[in-house]
């Protein structure tokens, strides 16, 4: 792969938004320019399969939607993420047309990679956790376990068999963390 572009200095997110399109995945972290390189097909494999059970966990209620990046969700003046998964509030009759109206998702999934989980688990984190996301999840493939942070835990709730969450209308989403990396690992090595 070669080399990206070379930039001006982006501390802004007007001037991270008027970057020509390369490829990457252009963040700013708390006024802090991140690039990343696509990630890999493990990381795309499971976010598939996290996508599909979370749709059939949400069992189509209204009012939800799961989406993934690219998107850039701002979530702060300083502040642009591209969450590799997330679950957002949907009002009826709201229009969405630009992701500055999506607002806070209620839970963002970051899959770690070698390239991107410093800043996931941390400066993104803290990002998510401080503009009051209700669950961010940082899935570790090789470990195999999911990390779920709330907005005031200051150390994560470390999950390897089963991952439980609220639903809006007061009923629990299910997820088998040991099935989904089964799935994930299937035919992968």
């Amino acid at each position: 792969m070669g080399m990206p572009a070379s930039y001006p200095p982006v501390t802004t997110i007007e001037a991270l938004l008027a970057l020509p399109d390369d490829g990457l995945r252009h963040e700013l972290l708390d006024g802090v320019h991140v690039v990343t390189p696509a990630p890999r097909y493990l990381h795309q494999r499971a976010l598939s399969e996290l996508a599909a059970l979370l749709r059939s966990a949400i069992g189509g209620r209204e009012g939800l939607e799961v989406l993934h990046s690219p998107a850039d969700i701002l979530l702060g003046t300083k502040s642009l993420v591209q969450p590799d998964l997330f679950v957002i509030p949907r009002a009826t009759g709201v229009k969405i047309e630009r992701w500055a109206d999506v607002g806070v998702p209620l839970i963002v999934v970051e899959v770690l990679s070698e390239a991107t989980a410093a800043s996931d688990r941390g400066a993104k984190r803290r990002i998510y956790q401080r503009a009051g996301v209700s669950e961010c999840w940082i899935v570790d493939l090789d470990a195999r376990l999911i990390e779920r942070w709330r907005p005031d835990d200051v150390r994560p709730e470390i999950l390897d068999a089963l991952l439980e969450w609220p639903l809006p209308d007061g009923a629990q989403g299910q997820l088998d963390v040991r099935r989904f990396f089964e799935i994930v690992w299937e035919d992968a090595t």
